[in-house]
């Protein structure tokens, strides 16, 4: 929920919109008063436990296989600190702002759900750790996926601690200790239960996975627009995107995508050349022109699944041991990542088809035995010039990319902990390989754009449609028209931003109005 442009963090489950707010657009956070409530009253609970001569796990107790080991009340602060101190162990490239920025969000709201037993302080110190723009450096290995993303949620818990290092709202690399200071932020002395409340939860899977959402979502609609423009420059039809085709097999997304393809195709010059019979003897488009709402369809489909699960995830409270509304303090296995882990999986498998396909019809592009009547390669001058032949080269390594970031990680599991921890979901690594995997996917349909609308230009006199021509113009603010070879590869990237940032579908919808 968001207010003035700040996003309020209470015990209500977040939008899909807060996490992007807050993640990619540098939106400050507040926590509410019924979150504030919430986490006095757990913390009361947690407070009780720690003076109980009986264990309690996480409060007066080890971790994972060492929670067996009751600890004495003078050693619980250390207890706290040696938690998150080794538990920070990543290694590797560091993670992007806006994983780290999402991750501590989606923290943040399960404290605000009062079941962690966090002090309102801490909670708030992590707020203002937000709304500051101070970004934790967190690393791309250290999580299993399972106990949570322990290793990048320490990072953030350290630098709670005024340790560590972060990047400020500049983006300068810096002491933990010195960015809090100039931020007037306070460090926190971590007490009973509160390490553990800031590192056990699948916080970084979710966060990714709502941003992979966000651009698939775009994506598969640009997906409906290229094959549009490529079913019009390789004089394919449009008959069997009718809806009455589509109804004879009912999956929602195949039908959003047949009819995307059927408005952006509406008025084209180009198909309607070749609409009579007598003038046309091909009974049937390849595979990749034809099937292209089946195959972004089902995309779809699985985009809405992942959708599904990560709202239930935005839902959730993860943490263990958890607080429950009748002050019991119980052991749960919440934290496991594999509910995460499959559709995170699930989303690389369709990314990479869905840019499998797209090769598929760039390719068609390029030989002449299969474009009927457009110079080979989409050359100037054949044989001098080599046009977008090494284009679809630089497609197809991509797209190879993509099919081994598909092979799934949630079928792997590695023990550990000394075995307590003896079955894990790798879903950080899913959402590791699926952000690669939803970058190539737009390099991909980048090229597509690239070269159809080069050979909608060579189809002139021949008008394209209105929707398609739209694309084009846009793309020829950065691109020129076709002629000689020229350098391509800032071509290619000025596509690829057209694409990544929704240019694509905008010029598309500034004719068709909102697409499916």
């Amino acid at each position: 929920m968001r207010d003035n442009g700040v996003v309020a963090v209470g015990p209500e489950p977040l939008s899909f919109d807060d996490v992007i707010a807050v993640a990619r657009h540098g939106a400050a956070v507040r926590l509410s008063d019924d979150a504030v409530a919430a986490m006095a009253a757990s913390r009361q609970r947690v407070e009780e436990l720690a003076e109980s001569p009986v264990p309690a796990y996480g409060v007066s107790t080890g971790f994972g296989a060492l929670a067996t080991r009751h600890i004495d009340p003078a050693l619980r602060a250390q207890l706290q600190r040696s938690l998150v101190r080794s538990h920070a162990a990543g290694s590797g490239p560091e993670v992007e702002t806006e994983v780290v920025r999402a991750l501590m969000l989606l923290r943040l709201h399960t404290l605000a759900t009062g079941h962690t037993g966090i002090r309102p302080v801490t909670a708030k110190t992590l707020a203002a750790l937000i709304s500051s723009g101070i970004t934790p450096v967190v690393h791309e290995y250290g999580s299993l996926g399972c106990s949570g993303d322990l290793a990048p949620l320490a990072h953030v818990a350290l630098t709670l601690m005024g340790e560590g290092v972060v990047r400020d709202a500049s983006g300068r690399l810096q002491p933990a200790a010195e960015a809090l200071k100039q931020a007037g932020i306070e460090p926190v002395e971590l007490a009973a239960k509160e390490g553990l409340a800031l590192i056990n939860g699948t916080d970084g899977m979710l966060g990714m996975l709502v941003l992979a959402i966000d651009d698939l979502t775009r994506l598969v609609r640009t997906a409906d627009v290229s094959a549009a423009m490529s079913v019009e420059a390789l004089l394919g039809t449009d008959r069997v995107f009718a809806p009455e085709l589509q109804a004879l097999r009912p999956h929602p997304g195949q039908a959003d995508s047949a009819a995307n393809m059927t408005r952006v195709l509406a008025g084209s010059g180009i198909m309607e050349s070749h609409r009579d019979p007598s003038a046309c003897t091909r009974v049937q488009d390849a595979y990749s022109l034809r099937c292209a709402p089946q195959v972004a369809g089902a995309a779809r489909d699985t985009i809405a699944h992942a959708a599904t699960v990560a709202t239930r995830e935005l839902a959730s409270a993860v943490d263990n041991p958890a607080v429950l509304a009748d002050g019991r303090v119980e052991s749960n296995g919440n934290f496991h990542g594999a509910p995460l882990a499959y559709v995170l999986d699930f989303l690389a498998i369709v990314a990479a088809d869905v840019a499998s396909m797209s090769e598929r019809r760039t390719d068609r592009f390029l030989d002449v035995a299969r474009n009927h009547g457009l110079p080979a390669f989409l050359a100037d001058d054949p044989g001098v010039d080599s046009g977008h032949m090494i284009a679809q080269y630089t497609q197809a390594a991509v797209v190879s990319e993509m099919k081994r970031l598909a092979v799934p990680a949630s079928v792997d599991s590695i023990p550990s902990s000394a075995m307590q921890e003896d079955h894990v979901s790798m879903g950080w690594s899913a959402a590791r390989k699926l952000r690669r995997a939803v970058d190539g996917l737009a390099r991909v349909l980048a090229v597509e754009v690239l070269t159809a609308a080069r050979a909608l230009d060579l189809r002139a006199p021949l008008k394209p449609a209105p929707a398609t021509a739209a694309v084009v113009e846009a793309l020829r603010e950065t691109v020129p028209a076709p002629g000689p070879d020229r350098f391509l590869a800032p071509e290619i990237e000025s596509a690829v931003r057209l694409v990544a940032d929704g240019g694509v579908v905008a010029a598309a919808e500034s004719v068709t109005g909102p697409l499916a």
